[in-house]
């Protein structure tokens, strides 16, 4: 079957190359907002299923995979910072604290239009964070295009720990899932 991405997301393009199966890249291009949400299941699954809306026009043969991550803290969500002061801001927010990491997830089959659609939240503590070490984890770690300003590494963290849920899903594609929707199609 035919996998297609609907993503231009580095992290689910490796998560997608170590999983071994051929698929391709086909970004939505689909424009995110920024709020108007209450909580992060309707935000994630209202994003996710854009992209995949987007990316199925255009496809007549294939399995599209649409994903949306965000992280969310004390009702508001952390989304992709707008540059590094915002980063920033948000790392000091969630210094010490542990926050819900939220992806939405939506294959599409074409042609039949057969849908299946999650949602998944992991649990993620960052550790507290001086004013310096935030200043170096923006100087040498990825956090452009990063929901919450961030990108966990893999192993392991020395900042960020996932309490509950899986890294993959904190990475943006919760494989074990996927995997188990694929199956189905």
């Amino acid at each position: 079957m035919r996998l297609i991405l609907a993503s231009a997301s580095r992290g689910r393009k490796m998560l997608m190359e170590e999983w071994g199966v051929p698929f391709e890249v086909k970004p939505s291009d689909v424009d995110e907002p920024t709020g108007g949400f209450a909580d992060p299941r309707s935000f994630v699954q209202t994003v996710a299923w854009s992209k995949a809306a987007a990316t199925a026009a255009n496809i007549d043969d294939g399995l599209i995979i649409a994903a949306d991550t965000i992280a969310w803290l004390e009702g508001q969500p952390l989304l992709k910072p707008d540059d590094r002061a915002h980063a920033k801001k948000m790392l000091t927010f969630m210094s010490g604290k542990t926050h819900e990491l939220w992806t939405g997830l939506v294959l599409w089959r074409r042609p039949g239009d057969r849908i299946a659609l999650l949602q998944e939240r992991s649990l993620v503590h960052l550790a507290p964070m001086q004013e310096q070490d935030i200043e170096k984890y923006l100087d040498e770690r990825i956090w452009k295009g990063c929901s919450g300003a961030y990108a966990i590494q893999r192993p392991t963290d020395p900042l960020l720990e996932v309490i509950s849920g899986s890294v993959s899903n904190v990475i943006g594609l919760p494989m074990e899932s996927l995997k188990a929707l694929v199956a189905t199609f």
